[in-house]
């Protein structure tokens, strides 16, 4: 396989106004996303096997992808793990090590009606480690990492790798940004704190030996996003889901070919 997308989901459950609907999908739709893949002839994969790929390591099967789940939102637990647990899919969720068992506080300031929702506990994190689950770190307190001085930085990044090192018992080596946010002080800063390899927003594919292990790229889902959709923006390695897009991008590499037969 020479190329593969990361997923990237948040809150899984009810939306209450047009800014949660952008990065919280109904628990049918995502459970409409999964059957979708399967459908596809889609798997997911652990995190370590894609990350090992990514450097170049033990190929991995066709059709394979990452599932990762950025916050640790309760509603993973609720509405996720029961669907992944039927497919015996494996899943990665990045937690916000100083908010586990609270609330993402970071969306008071944020959301338009300042509502926050819960996150997971630890006896929810305990269950779902033994259903194929991993958990890794996505900071202490969800903070833009661009805007922290160098203690701060510190503090955010090596505090929550040993938070939840000490929690789980299992070394944490990998990383996503609040946000998305980084720059090369930030990339220093998670190499310095032990990390092996950090997630960013960054749409499209990745490809092994061509990708930077420190901005591993993802695809963003959104509430709005159709299965149909979905599987555009996989076989796109695109945000956009739209026919138009695919319509148009498909239309692009048919022009291509043709020019460099005429040629």
């Amino acid at each position: 396989m020479d190329r593969a997308v990361v997923l990237m989901y948040h809150r899984v459950g009810a939306s209450a106004n047009a800014w949660e609907r952008k990065y919280c999908v109904s628990p049918d739709a995502f459970e409409s996303h999964m059957k979708k893949l399967a459908a596809k002839g889609m798997r997911a994969v652990p995190i370590d096997d894609f990350v090992a790929w990514i450097q170049s390591g033990p190929e991995l099967p066709d059709g394979s992808f990452l599932l990762t789940f950025d916050d640790g939102f309760l509603g993973v637990y609720e509405h996720a793990y029961p669907v992944l647990r039927d497919l015996g899919w494996p899943a990665t969720v990045f937690l916000v090590s100083g908010l586990i068992g609270g609330k993402d506080e970071w969306c008071r300031r944020e959301n338009p009606s300042g509502a926050t929702y819960p996150l997971l506990n630890r006896d929810q994190i305990e269950e779902m480690r033994g259903r194929g689950f991993s958990f890794h770190s996505h900071s202490r307190s969800h903070a833009d990492l661009t805007c922290l001085d160098d203690l701060e930085l510190e503090a955010e990044l090596a505090g929550s790798r040993a938070d939840l090192e000490s929690l789980l018992g299992n070394p944490i080596p990998f990383l996503a940004y609040p946000y998305g946010r980084y720059d090369e002080r930030v990339l220093e800063a998670a190499r310095k704190a032990g990390y092996s390899a950090a997630f960013s927003v960054q749409p499209g594919f990745n490809r092994p030996g061509r990708v930077d292990p420190f901005r591993i790229r993802r695809l963003d889902v959104f509430g709005t996003d159709t299965p149909s959709a979905l599987a555009r923006k996989v076989s796109l390695g695109s945000n956009d889901g739209d026919l138009k897009h695919a319509l148009g991008y498909y239309w692009s590499r048919a022009a291509n070919r043709v020019r460099s037969v005429v040629r």
